[in-house]
This record gives structure tokens, sequence and C-alpha cells, in this order.
């Protein structure tokens, strides 16, 4: 069959791999915007920075933080890092809806987009800023070195550890909000706030943890990403618009549709590379024109 198809078994197989992990990625970066969405109907541009950003705190506590506190040996270490990261993030989210972001939830969408544009903006400039626009390296973990060798094809360990990671991350998620009582609450805070209110439930307060929440999503990707792409300030840029374009395809809000639609897209843009690699760029933008054509709200949203 492959034959047929004038490719190697082997280069299907590494792109099929390629393709998973970036679809990991995918949807957990729009797990992360469809919770914010879908329950604060906040469409949050920062995503990309914050992913950037927990890429960027964990090279900063393996490089920089030893140096700062006289002990230059010193590494944070990366499981710490990937817990730390994404708490630090989502504090400092938290901060930013209940300082800035709150006060725009009875506005149109567009102050929203606007506004988390503009943070993002800011967060990129400082850290172009403070340590340039070139590649910084954050070594495989030392348990996570070596790999798999499947006949010709060497899958290392990282990549599958980020792979069920990342699916363990998703599934979690889906099941709090889904299948949980705190989740139900969360759910009906977004169709009736005041109902929930008067039943003595702190709406502000679940608002403001979900928002947390969701960033945190970004910064935990980011540190999944450190070890596999070179951590730079702009490395958020480019993959916001293709997450953007994975969650219109799934249906802006729906935590399920971001989820197999990114792995799914993730899949269908590293298979594009073996057979027709000039399309894998445009790829995930052709299907969403034809989705938007054929199914404005997404494959798994609703119309609001």
């Amino acid at each position: 069959m492959f034959e047929l198809l004038g490719v190697s078994p082997q280069a299907f197989t590494a792109q099929l791999l390629i393709g998973l992990i970036n679809g990991s990625f995918y949807a957990l970066l729009s797990l992360g915007l469809a919770v914010i969405f879908g329950l604060l109907n906040v469409i949050n541009f920062t995503h990309g920075a914050l992913y950037m950003l927990g890429a960027m705190l964990a090279w900063i506590g393996m490089t920089q933080v030893g140096s700062w506190i006289g002990m230059p040996e010193f590494e944070v270490p990366y499981l710490v890092a990937l817990v730390l990261a994404p708490l630090i993030v989502g504090a400092l989210s938290m901060v930013v809806e209940k300082t800035m972001l709150k006060r725009l939830y009875h506005l149109d969408h567009l102050y929203g987009l606007l506004l988390t544009f503009g943070m993002a903006l800011v967060i990129e400039g400082l850290f172009r800023h403070w340590f340039g626009v070139l590649g910084n390296s954050y070594q495989v973990p030392d348990m996570f070195r070596g790999g798999l060798r499947v006949n010709q094809l060497y899958i290392p360990w990282y990549r599958l550890w980020v792979v069920v990671v990342a699916l363990l991350a998703c599934f979690a998620t889906w099941y709090f909000i889904e299948k949980t009582k705190l989740g139900s609450l969360l759910r009906a805070g977004t169709e009736n706030p005041r109902l929930l209110q008067a039943l003595g439930v702190n709406v502000p307060l679940i608002v403001t943890l979900t928002y947390g929440a969701g960033c945190a999503l970004a910064a935990f990707a980011g540190v999944l990403a450190a070890p596999i792409y070179q951590v730079t300030a702009v490395m958020g840029s480019d993959l916001i618009i293709v997450v953007f374009a994975v969650v219109v395809i799934g249906g802006m809000g729906s935590i399920a549709g971001s989820i197999l639609t990114g792995l799914g897209l993730g899949v269908v843009e590293g298979l594009t590379k073996v057979f027709y690699p000039e399309a894998s760029s445009v790829s995930i933008f052709v299907i969403m024109i034809i989705v938007l054509l054929l199914k404005p709200a997404g494959l798994f949203g609703k119309v609001r």
C-alpha cells in the first residue's frame, strides 16, 4: 500500500507521530481557549503569550535561577517546573481577571479580544527585550532520555510522554467540567449567574478560578513543549493563529470539540507533509474555511 502511495512506512509513521505531538499541543491550547470562552465568553488572545511564558519559566528555572541565588549548579527540576509554571501563570492571570478583564464582561466580545491581544503584545515585547528572539535550548530530562525502537523507526520516550500526559490533562479537564458537581456549577454560572449567586454560590470566585485554570493549561503546554522546540519569546505568535483555527473548527466553547479537533487536525497536518508537503502549512486553514461555509458554529459547536 505504501509503495502505491509513494511513501515509505517509516516516513508515514514518523509524520503520524509528529502529527500526534502537534495535535496534543493544539488540543491543550484550544481546550484552554474553549474553557475560557465557553464559561466566560472571553476570547483570550493572550493564550499564545502564556504558552511562551510557561516554556520561558521552565527555561529560566533551568538556566537562570541558580545564578540568581548564588548557586550556579542549581536547576529547577523538570517535574517541578511542570507544576510550578502553570501555577504561577494561573495566579498572574487571576490577578489580570480581577483587575482588568472583569470590567469588560458586560461589553461586546471585541473589547475582551482587544484587551487580551494588547496584553499578549506587551508580554511578548518584554521577553523579546529581556532575552531576544534567538532560540534557547531546554534539555530533555534525564528520566526521559532514550527511546523505543520499532523496526527502523526510533520514537523518543519524551515524545510519547508528551502525547500521554497531554491526553490525560485533556480528559481530566473534560471530566471535571462535564461530570462533577463543581463543573455543573461552572456551567450553571454561565447560564444564570444571578440565580446561582442567590443560592449562595460565589460566582465571581468561580469565574476567576476558571480563567486562571484556562490560562494555566497554556503554560502547562509550554513546559511540555520546551524540550521539543526552541524556547523563544515569539514561539506562541504563530501557534496561536493555528489554535484559534482549531477552536473555530471544533466550535467555540465546545470542550470535547476542542480536544478531538486539535488531535485530529494535528494528525491531518502531519500526514499532509507526507503526501503533499506544500499544503501542510495551510491545510488547517483550508479545513476551517470549508467548515465555516458548511457549519458556521463549528463541528461540535452551537449557534449562540
